[in-house]
Formats: C-alpha cells, sequence, structure tokens
C-alpha cells in the first residue's frame, strides 16, 4: 500500500503544479486554495503516508490503514473538484461536496493518526 500511495501522491503534485503553472501564466490567483490543499493533502501527506506504510507494514495491513487509503483518495477529489466549481463559476451549491469530502478526508487522517499511535510499536 505504501508504494501505491506514493504513486498516487505523484499525481496529486502533477496537478497542484499543473494548476499553479496555470495561475502563474493567467496571473489569477482564484484557484490558489486547490493548488495548496492538493500540494498539503495530496502529494506531501500522502507521500509521507505511503513512506510509513512502507517503513512500518503493520501499519498498511492494518484496517485502520485500508480505511485511511480509501477515505482519503475519496475525499480529496471530491472537495477539490467542489471548491474548483465552487471558486471558478462562483455557484455556491457545491460547498455542499466541499464540505462532505472535507469530512471524508478528515475522518481519513484522523483515522491514519489513530493507526500511527495504536500500531506503529506493536509487535
Amino acid at each position: 500500500m505504501g508504494i501505491r500511495l506514493i504513486k498516487i501522491s505523484s499525481i496529486y503534485f502533477a496537478v497542484g503544479v499543473l494548476i499553479g503553472y496555470y495561475m502563474s501564466s493567467s496571473h489569477s490567483y482564484v484557484l490558489t486554495p486547490v493548488h495548496v490543499h492538493i500540494n498539503l493533502l495530496g502529494w506531501t501527506s500522502l507521500t509521507l503516508a505511503g513512506i510509513l506504510y512502507h517503513l512500518f507494514p503493520c501499519l498498511a495491513s492494518s484496517k485502520l490503514g485500508k480505511w485511511h487509503f480509501w477515505l482519503h483518495n475519496i475525499g480529496l477529489p471530491i472537495m477539490m473538484i467542489s471548491l474548483a466549481i465552487v471558486i471558478t463559476m462562483q455557484n455556491e451549491a457545491f460547498l455542499v461536496g466541499t464540505a462532505i469530502g472535507a469530512t471524508i478526508t478528515c475522518i481519513g487522517v484522523l483515522l491514519f493518526v489513530a493507526n500511527i499511535l495504536l500500531n506503529i510499536n506493536k509487535k
């Protein structure tokens, strides 16, 4: 699972960099929140989680690890796509999607933290 997370995180990295490149080229920085969240929650966080899952296989094999993987990778795209629509189309109806995606992602992150605290020194 660790290597898979690192590979997925590289896709988030590419998306984040492309959004940053677009903003810089167009001199329009309205997508800054999307750019920042994709780079932090997608690229950075998932790379670090992938490294930890790779170094500590007990984390990856736990149910908490599996739930974290799926919740993080379901919630983050929902949140980011919804936020991009809210910003670019100025349609606040999609704030619900942003909130749902953020909640799913947050639960995934909390499960990751619980997994670390409960299983990292487990023998």
